[in-house]
């Protein structure tokens, strides 16, 4: 059977030591700071914190600029796999949210040029972030238990519907500042404490299917929605994601730990390539469970029966 890599862009957000553990490559992005400078997204804090970004993050948030590899990059890489005679496993941040896909599309039309028996497959994860890596994670465990390219990445396109995310994102004042919320509106959900509770929808966009008062109400209406959504819990790999919100994340991975005793949890920092689009503030599970509907009208459902709990 042919060995292949799998490898996602860096919007994945996966840290160093959980690629070692699940042997997942990446492929680099570009941002640039205010200051002008192009950065490549080494998944690592090299240069800077997590805290000392996302202030810089804050004060300037129309200053910062991403890119995704572009086509002659995807190209040198797969390449690079290709000539040693292994297969790839690519995976992108969701179309939906850039144009990475169309790239890596690209990319492989032109290395099957050269190697017309290259086995490559490209996968739109139709996620972004901690839910984009944790579908790469499945591939690495699928692998592992000797699936093939094929088999693995035929997994992974029946079964995106399926990877959920938890969790809310409170600094409306910064998704104000990128133009997509009012901002009178982002101050009087600051004001009043609000956090909105967001899922993904079919193309993998963060949608809000409810609003709770405050981490005392969030907490228990996202266990009790983890719990109504998520499939054999004691075996689940899930992701808790944090973009300048590593408290309330070790909180939350304290609770899923105490409710749903899974296989592993782990805390993932969203790394520049994607904070910069996703902002401070963003606080989340992600795992494997139930397929979500098609207009996520079961999950608001489900959501706003929570909400009208007392806990």
């Amino acid at each position: 059977m042919q060995k292949f890599v799998i490898l996602p862009d860096a919007t994945c957000d996966l840290g160093k030591e959980i690629r070692e553990e699940f042997d997942i490559e990446f492929i680099s992005g570009h941002y640039t700071t205010p200051d002008g400078v192009e950065h490549t997204q080494p998944l690592e804090w090299v240069d800077t914190t997590p805290s000392e970004f996302y202030k810089a993050l804050r004060a300037k948030p129309n200053d910062f600029t991403t890119s995704p590899p572009n086509v002659t990059e995807w190209a040198a890489v797969l390449e690079k796999y290709v000539g040693k005679g292994l297969g790839v496993l690519a995976v992108t941040i969701s179309s939906a949210l850039s144009g990475t896909y169309d790239f890596l599309q690209q990319a492989v039309k032109q290395v099957k040029e050269k190697y017309p028996d290259a086995a490559i497959r490209a996968i739109d994860s139709r996620r972004f972030s901690s839910g984009h890596g944790l579908l790469c994670v499945y591939a690495a465990l699928l692998r592992k238990e000797g699936k093939t390219l094929d088999e693995t990445a035929d997994w992974l396109e029946q079964n995106l519907n399926r990877f959920h995310q938890a969790g809310w994102l409170d600094d409306l004042s910064f998704v104000a500042k990128k133009g997509r919320l009012n901002a009178a509106k982002a101050f009087f959900g600051s004001l009043m404490g609000l956090k909105p509770i967001g899922e993904f929808d079919k193309n993998g966009m963060t949608t809000v299917i409810g609003k709770a008062k405050g981490e005392k109400q969030a907490y228990p209406v996202l266990l009790d929605y983890i719990e109504n959504t998520i499939e054999n819990a004691s075996e689940q790999i899930i992701f808790v994601a944090t973009a300048d919100r590593l408290k309330q994340a070790e909180h939350y991975k304290e609770l899923l730990e105490e409710r749903f005793h899974p296989k592993a949890i782990y805390i993932n920092y969203v790394y520049p390539g994607g904070g910069i689009n996703v902002g401070p503030g963003l606080m989340a599970a992600y795992y494997m469970g139930k397929p979500i509907s098609e207009d996520l009208g079961e999950e608001r459902t489900l959501v706003t029966e929570l909400l009208a709990k007392k806990y």
